[in-house]
């Protein structure tokens, strides 16, 4: 166990300073943000330009705007005494050696003996930055390259120097996994490191190929994105969102850096991009790059002419039946051997890459295992080099790459002469000169893929959902529907899983999660548009009987688990809307990831939430309260009408709680990886401590007066032109509901009185041609329509 840091100085208000210092906020720890003194009017004016500017940033880099309290914000001629008072001392200036120098000269005159300092860099010699200073200094330096934005890129790279306290580095280690959440990777301290390496090489072959190769860039793009398993944003609006400028600065200091490296002309940046950079062309922050907007179309660049013209038809063969296939594995295998432009490209780029990270080790990292996590957590890799390697399959790819002239490394030709064909097997690594280790495998986690490798660890399922066996007393249920959405199979086995819970004794309890991107998108519309459009045509049947059930069903299901007699624990992830969110408001504890993103979004669809969310709320609003008054219990639901009308949606978990999706005690996570684990041990915690179900307590209501009040508020929206007539409509409903239906003076109610006011105004929407409209083009384009 080491000592956690609380307060922390940023030096440099620059993009990745500023970004750094959100995420350490995020974190829950002090930080003073400091930069230069401005040279006129106020000289905090440059690090209060820059928060400002940080602060309009989408997506947003804080979790709430509470959280931008933390960063306290300073200059280095008035304020930097206060570095005496980190813990860690972050230095993120201008890339230059002899202003990273001469800095850290006066942190060292500065900070605490006991204090760690590191430089954020992502080309300079982490060693250079520090040779003048202090031994004791040096002892507890070292390089923390984070990946732009913080918040949201996984990967932190540590780069030690021979001298750091090894100590100090295991500290980093723990600390930026367990409370930064970030992926830790230790790297050499060679140029860019690790993952800026492998990718900028990555990044120049699509390059090439676009100037010299005939490929289009929505070619290159559509073969790079993901299609073999990396971010849709591919290659070249990866590039625009980077920064022209910064991936040129990038390749042009690699070049002399790299005398020895076989690939060192790929870093010769091509003409083409100095000239973007020269012309202001920098990518999404100057409004065009690769790609620019044109009266509503995206077009890309022509490189001959320098216009942006519009998408040409794609010259790859046909490749829909690999596009579609949901196996990555399988995709990879198919467009490697595929025969045509497609093939060729992809095959190309593959060998390419991976006889490049091959030759850099033992140059970057010692073991194909850092460039693997480098390139997944650093750029949304789902597989590595050496993994997709072991894909592809070894021996085809090493007589390609020797067929293409391609520098193959002696330790791959160890492992050739030793009969050796995969890097990876059965959680061990190859080594080079060393042979198969054993992975380290984290006790803290849990990853479903190891559970359900044992069969007896699987007590039930059905093709959309199971129960999973973690041990110790605890069981999962595992949604296994498309996006994770509340099919009827897996509210069905929701119902099944609660019955074989309660049928067993020896059980604790339950977590309901998964490892999806996200928890729960809702219910599942397709099912709903299908069952309303059959009971529409079938003539003896005009009461939507079939959804009324369903909806009936899923009240039931959420009530039993709120009020079951052992605990259940959500994990959740990613989005959780609609019925995902009250499905995860009914358990009587969650744990949420940071990055979750929860709300009620029925009213985007054309209906109104009714799975115990409303009632939730209302029971929330009297909870925040100071008192039971009507007049204080009035601007709480005013704030829930308005979230819910809105259809907002929460931008973390700590937002999620301020808008009353997750309650107080919500655990949040902010290393993902953590969260089911977690979730296992509030379910033994809650049961060693003798668990006892909520308490059945009223709601308060506010009658029609509070009513006619939420109403005027849609009214005043619908006039102003945030809202439609619908909206205003629906909205009406929510207000019904929230206050209490036809009561007319405030009363309390219980949760049964609610949940069948929920019922009654959810059901004659599905009959309502806008709300079909809504339905249907949701299921379209997956975006809402506001008709």
């Amino acid at each position: 166990m080491f000592q956690p840091f609380q307060t922390v100085a940023v030096l440099g208000a620059g993009v990745m300073g500023t970004q750094i210092a959100a995420h350490l906020a995020n974190a829950g720890l002090t930080v003073h943000l400091l930069d230069l003194p401005a040279q006129t009017g106020n000289k905090n004016g440059i690090v209060e330009g820059a928060l400002k500017k940080a602060l309009k940033q989408s997506p947003p880099i804080f979790f709430t705007e509470k959280t931008a309290k933390r960063v306290i914000l300073g200059n280095y001629e008035e304020h930097f005494d206060r570095l005496a008072a980190a813990d860690w001392v972050i230095e993120a200036v201008v890339e230059n050696l002899n202003v990273k120098q001469e800095l850290m000269h006066r942190i060292e005159q500065t900070v605490r003996k006991d204090a760690v300092i590191s430089t954020n860099t992502s080309g300079l010699s982490i060693e250079a930055i520090v040779q003048n200073c202090s031994k004791s200094f040096r002892k507890r330096f070292l390089g923390t390259h984070f990946f732009n934005p913080p918040r949201y890129l996984k990967l932190l790279e540590l780069i030690p120097t021979d001298e750091t306290n090894p100590q100090v580095l295991e500290r980093m280690q723990w600390f930026g996994r367990m409370r930064l959440g970030k992926g830790i990777v230790v790297a050499k301290d060679t140029p860019n490191f690790i993952a800026n390496r492998i990718g900028v090489f990555v990044s120049l072959l699509g390059l090439k190929a676009w100037l010299e190769q005939g490929y289009t860039i929505e070619e290159i793009d559509t073969l790079t994105g993901t299609l073999v398993g990396r971010p849709k944003s591919a290659t070249f609006r990866t590039a625009d969102l980077v920064g022209l400028d910064t991936l040129l600065y990038v390749a042009e200091n690699l070049y002399p850096a790299i005398p020895q490296d076989e690939c060192r002309e790929m870093f010769r940046v091509p003409e083409v991009m100095r000239k973007l950079v020269e012309t202001g062309s920098l990518g999404a922050k100057t409004g065009q790059g690769f790609y620019k907007k044109v009266e509503g179309e995206i077009r890309s660049l022509n490189p001959k002419t320098f216009n942006y013209e519009s998408a040409k038809p794609l010259n790859l063969g046909n490749i829909s039946g690999i596009e579609h296939h949901p196996s990555l594995t399988e995709r990879l295998q198919k467009l490697y051997h595929h025969r045509g432009r497609a093939g060729d490209f992809v095959r190309q780029s593959i060998l390419a890459t991976l006889a490049y990270s091959a030759n850099r080790i033992p140059e970057i990292a010692d073991r194909p295992l850092e460039i693997d996590q480098a390139m997944c957590w650093g750029f949304g890799w789902t597989l590595g080099p050496f993994e997709i390697w072991d894909v592809l399959g070894f021996e085809t790819v090493l007589q390609d790459m020797q067929q293409a002239g391609f520098t193959v490394p002696a330790w791959i030709e160890e492992m050739q002469r030793h009969h050796i064909t995969q890097f990876y097997r059965e959680r061990q690594l190859y080594l080079p000169q060393q042979g198969y280790i054993s992975l380290p495998a984290a006790t803290d986690e849990i990853h479903l893929a190891e559970i359900k490798s044992n069969p007896k660890a699987t007590l039930w399922h059905n093709s959309e959902a199971a129960l999973l066996d973690l041990g110790d007393g605890v069981v999962l249920y595992e949604f296994r529907s498309k996006a994770n959405t509340l099919s009827v199979k897996v509210i069905d086995g929701l119902v099944a899983a609660l019955d074989w819970l309660e049928a067993h004794d020896e059980i604790r309890g339950m977590v309901i999660g998964n490892e999806g991107e996200n928890f729960c998108v809702g219910i599942n519309l397709a099912e709903v548009g299908k069952i309303a459009q059959w009971e529409n045509l079938n003539p003896f049947n005009h009461s939507h009987s079939r959804i009324a059930d369903l909806l009936t069903q899923f009240q039931t299901l959420v009530q039993r688990i709120h009020y079951f007699p052992k605990p259940i624990v959500a994990a959740i992830q990613g989005r959780v809307l609609g019925g995902g969110c009250e499905l995860a408001m009914a358990c009587p504890q969650v744990v949420a990831d940071a990055e979750t993103y929860i709300g009620l979004v029925e009213l985007g669809v054309g209906l109104i939430p009714a799975g115990g969310g409303l009632m939730r709320l209302a029971r929330w609003t009297g909870h925040q309260a100071i008192s039971d008054a009507p007049g204080d219990i009035l601007p709480w639901l005013k704030r829930v009408f308005e979230t819910i009308g809105m259809a907002k949606v929460a931008n973390s978990a700590l937002e999620g709680k301020e808008l009353g999706f997750l309650a107080p005690t919500t655990k949040m996570v902010i290393n993902g990886d953590r969260r089911l684990y977690v979730a296992k041990q509030e379910v033994i915690c809650l049961d060693q401590s003798g668990y006892a179900p909520p308490p059945h307590e009223p709601i308060p209501v506010l009658g029609q007066s509070a009513r006619a009040t939420l109403e005027h508020m849609a009214y005043v929206m619908q006039q102003g032109g945030y809202i439609s007539e619908y909206d205003r409509t629906l909205a009406h409903r929510l207000a019904y509901v929230l206050t209490g239906g036809d009561l007319t003076i405030p009363s309390e109610v219980n949760d049964d009185y609610l949940l069948g006011l929920e019922r009654d105004n959810f059901l004659p929407l599905i009959d309502e041609p806008k709300t079909k409209d809504r339905i249907l083009h949701m299921l379209k384009t997956k975006k809402p329509l506001r008709n």
